[in-house]
């Protein structure tokens, strides 16, 4: 339910000697292995944590055409957002990203992820939520998906913009399943949620300030 997140949210924070720390922003540079693609449209597909956050942002993002949130890595029988949450499954919430490479192409979508969306260096964990479903993952379409994101990671690695190593993994492609139709543009349609209000907002304000050329006001539907 979307009661859920906000509850555990709540708990997380008065169980905690300190508040969680939401996800800092990080400039990075851009990818330097980033090939042109001159298909009209493309598909690209990545985990980092909460999805109704990675779905918010990149809906924000010119070149973007379609944002979908759903469940990556487990199977069709257990694809729904309570099996999902228990952590007992091989999914991971995920958002599945349309795109035009002519555009926006797949290096910066990466560059926004690791920037604005997701902290690469906590394992299975992303703000206030825990476990294996909030993981970080990328999942490449193709060869030159895999070559793009493997190269900017080792990139990254070597440049030191953390403290410590990234562990966002670079899962094979399975089945990408949809997620219950109250997921789909949740931060859109619900702003003053207090989840999106605390964990998400941050996210979409700092990529209107670091990739001002890229924001959209109008989210893609």
């Amino acid at each position: 339910m979307a009661l859920q997140r906000a509850l555990l949210l709540g708990a997380l924070m008065m169980a905690a000697c300190t508040p969680v720390a939401a996800e800092q922003a990080v400039a990075i540079p851009a990818p330097s292995i980033d090939p042109a693609d001159t298909r009209t449209s493309a598909h690209a597909i990545l985990a980092g944590g909460c999805f109704w956050g990675v779905e918010g942002v990149f809906s924000h993002v010119d070149g973007v055409t379609r944002v979908e949130s759903g469940f990556h890595g487990g199977n069709a029988s257990n694809a729904n957002y309570d099996d999902v949450s228990s952590g007992t499954n091989q999914h991971a919430e995920s958002v599945r990203i349309t795109y035009d490479p002519r555009r926006v192409s797949y290096g910066t979508l990466l560059r926004i992820f690791f920037s604005v969306v997701a902290d690469p260096t906590t394992r299975n964990r992303q703000g206030p939520d825990v476990g294996s479903q909030y993981r970080s993952a990328i999942i490449p379409a193709n060869a030159n998906q895999r070559q793009v994101a493997s190269a900017y990671i080792a990139q990254l690695d070597a440049g030191h913009y953390w403290s410590r190593p990234i562990v966002t993994a670079i899962e094979e492609p399975r089945t990408f399943y949809r997620a219950e139709a109250y997921h789909q543009d949740f931060m859109a349609n619900n702003p003053d949620h207090p989840y999106i209000r605390r964990w998400d907002a941050p996210k979409l304000a700092n990529l209107r300030r670091m990739f001002p050329t890229l924001y959209r006001a109008t989210p893609a539907p």
